[in-house]
């Protein structure tokens, strides 16, 4: 009952400034100036005064529960879920987990409230942004894709460690394919490269860094023919991109691929999570979960490029690009129609 309820001090002052009205005191609109209200607000409070006393000062949802109020128990779930199931998220990510897998919709927000309300930090935490110029991007989609792979442990322990190689597009923050292996090898870009021409076309340059998957590195061992020629054979690597007509430029720092280094900081921050979730043990299973993940990832970190339009191109026809992705190697025929590789000798 409002009768019940105690003024607040704001309350109180008006209660005393009413009484002076009644007494003939203070005139109606200086009430109204005291109180900052309306001239006919001071005679709807008075009018109510009269009938109802200090109670009717009382502000009519003191003690109401807000609509919007989350209820205990589903902040409790979320208490519990955030330290269980998804310790480790950090606010925005664990934001949309809940979403997604427990129906629970909350903002990032109101999330942070409640964990830090409950002395449960973030896992992950901020540095001050430094001041830098950023190379802009591409404007067209397939003119350049960043290439690179990051060792982790992306299992947490449940699993060896593994190497995530990939490419982002560098006009709309896309990751077109990306997959797990054992260890960086040209194979694994081989099968990057392949799947990303097979499904959007071929990109007109990729950017990538010296590792001596994609360019020999200078050495006394130079044949007599590529010092002749000032320039050194191509990697396995190298030679499939020159078939392709794709253009590959060498970064000369880690900071110059900004774009997928911040990559693999988002993957190591959110995959790893997706990972344990589903359970994964095996690059196997890695693979299924991080294939399942990339278009959520799309979807919700793209941006749009700043021209219309694609820059990927369609093989030529009759082109097979089988013979194009795969190690080529140049052997001399013996004297019994045989060629060495390796250990084996081939009819």
């Amino acid at each position: 009952m409002k009768e019940t309820l105690t003024l607040n001090s704001e309350e109180q002052r008006r209660l005393l400034i009413l009484n002076q009205v009644e007494r003939g005191v203070v005139s109606v609109t200086e009430a109204a100036e005291l109180m900052g209200v309306s001239v006919r607000q001071v005679h709807r409070l008075r009018a109510a005064y009269r009938d109802e006393g200090a109670a009717a000062l009382v502000h009519g949802n003191r003690g109401r529960i807000p609509a919007h109020t989350l209820d205990p128990a589903v902040r409790q779930r979320v208490l519990t879920l955030a330290q269980t199931t998804y310790a480790d998220c950090n606010h925005q990510h664990l934001s949309e987990l809940l979403g997604e897998r427990e129906g629970i919709q909350i903002s990032r927000a109101s999330l942070r409230r409640i964990l830090l309300a409950a002395g449960v930090a973030s896992p992950r935490t901020r540095r001050a942004p430094k001041h830098r110029s950023r190379r802009e991007r591409y404007p067209q989609a397939g003119m350049l894709l960043q290439l690179d792979a990051s060792r982790h442990d992306w299992l947490q322990g449940r699993g060896p460690w593994l190497t995530l190689v990939g490419a982002i597009d560098d006009a709309t923050n896309i990751v077109p394919y990306a997959l797990f292996r054992e260890t960086e090898d040209a194979h694994g870009y081989f099968l990057l490269m392949e799947h990303i021409v097979r499904t959007d076309g071929r990109p007109l340059a990729v950017y990538r860094d010296r590792h001596g998957i994609f360019e020999r590195a200078p050495s006394a061992r130079d044949t007599l023919a590529e010092q002749l020629k000032g320039t050194r054979a191509p990697t396995q690597f190298g030679r499939m991109l020159g078939e392709l007509d794709i253009n590959s430029i060498a970064a000369r720092s880690p900071q110059a691929k900004g774009r997928i280094e911040r990559l693999w900081g988002t993957f190591q921050d959110r995959l790893v999570v997706e990972l344990r979730l589903a359970g994964a043990t095996t690059v196997a299973e890695a693979n299924v979960v991080l294939w399942a993940y990339l278009p959520r990832f799309n979807d919700r970190f793209a941006v749009a490029a700043a021209e219309p339009g694609r820059a990927y191109r369609d093989l030529e026809a009759g082109c097979d690009l089988a013979q194009i992705c795969c190690f080529k190697y140049v052997r001399t025929v013996a004297a019994d129609n045989t060629v060495r590789l390796g250990e084996h000798r081939l009819q």
